[in-house]
């Protein structure tokens, strides 16, 4: 696979990280009745992309706060609205309203997993980006276990230890991540696990594309291809309680497929396709 210039400047980027400080604050913070954290971050930006979440969205904001006290000096709470129907837009900028760290972005039109990770992560100010979803699947305390492997790592990649879904989509993740390994050579073992915690220089630099469910994949395979250091972490996994998953729906399906084409096409070419030119369209609430 040939390098683009793009591609070429962005190792050199990351070579050069990888010799430098690390970007985490090493100094122990005392923890009375939470989890003990072992370092802290400078900055955090927690994104939750959000559709029809309306029955999670406020808790999730609370547990997002919660864990970005818990692990970084500053942290900012970004939602991600992707076209929602129900009350969740509502909720958020209420939440908002009552706190500055919290930001509300919002898609007037439901346009797909991806977007709504590409919005949130050109939205992000600070230097880690935390990526989880607002389903309430995750125990985002967690996040104290991933934040030690951030000083010698460009992204730390959750994969769920036992996967609390429904042997329809086990099935299907297992299927997909057997594809992913196959077609991209990524050894990832839970390329869909929503809860990686990533730099943001180097999330912001690739030129992520896909619209839908493939983004996951796509942002691991730029990032490999970058040479990006990637480390692995277990984390707890449980039922979702509330609000309804798509994530199996067949239109989400076949446009994983199709990006994945693409995305595969592209790489081989040696291309670096450029970001969509709507990304900073999406307004605030």
């Amino acid at each position: 696979m040939t390098a683009s210039a793009g591609q070429r400047r962005l190792r050199d980027r990351l070579s050069e990280r990888a010799h430098a400080p690390p970007m985490a604050v090493t100094a122990p913070v005392p923890s009375v009745g939470r989890p003990h954290v072992v370092g802290r971050l400078r900055g955090l930006s927690i994104v939750l992309p959000c559709h029809d979440e309306a029955e999670n969205v406020e808790r999730a904001i609370d547990e997002a706060t919660a864990a970005g006290e818990l692990v970084a000096d500053a942290h900012e709470v970004i939602i991600v609205d992707d076209g929602s129907t129900d009350a969740t837009r509502e909720l958020a900028a209420a939440r908002a309203a009552q706190d500055a760290r919290v930001r509300v972005l919002v898609h007037d039109g439901n346009r797909g997993y991806g977007a709504a990770l590409r919005t949130g992560f050109a939205a992000a100010r600070l230097e880690w980006i935390f990526l989880t979803d607002a389903d309430l699947q995750f125990d985002m305390t967690e996040l104290a276990r991933f934040v030690p492997l951030a000083q010698s790592s460009d992204i730390v990649a959750g994969f769920r230890t036992h996967r609390a879904d429904p042997p329809h989509r086990l099935l299907n993740a297992a299927a997909w991540n057997v594809l992913v390994r196959r077609v991209f050579d990524v050894p990832l073992r839970d390329v869909d696990c929503a809860f990686k915690l990533m730099r943001r220089d180097l999330v912001q630099a690739l030129p992520l594309a896909a619209e839908g469910a493939m983004v996951s994949t796509e942002l691991v395979t730029r990032a490999y291809d970058a040479g990006a250091r990637i480390a692995e972490l277990g984390v707890g996994h449980r039922p979702r309680m509330a609000g309804r998953s798509s994530g199996a729906s067949p239109r989400v399906v076949l446009r994983a497929f199709r990006e994945l084409r693409a995305v595969r096409a592209e790489l081989r070419e040696g291309t670096a396709a450029g970001a969509p030119a709507d990304l900073s369209r999406p307004r605030a609430a």
